[in-house]
């Protein structure tokens, strides 16, 4: 859990200073799903789906978690 919470964090701290979700790490961008604004949303889903064949079992559980949480 706070391994997360720290990710989450971490990766918060980044949006602040861009929208580019591509130097962010899967476990980043998975934690994001939810907490970006929704003009930024799209770009999000966009990265994430062109790195979901580069994901391991865990990240794409995680994914698939997330997404469906967040809807």
């Amino acid at each position: 859990m706070h391994k997360i919470l720290l990710v989450l964090l971490l990766a918060l701290g980044c949006l602040v200073a861009r929208t580019d979700f591509s130097a962010l790490s899967n476990q980043e961008l998975i934690a994001l799903i939810g907490y970006v604004k929704p003009n930024e949303r799209p770009l999000l889903l966009k990265e994430l789906e062109s790195r979901k064949p580069t994901f391991s079992p865990n990240e794409r559980q995680q994914f698939e978690r997330a997404i469906k949480e967040k809807r």
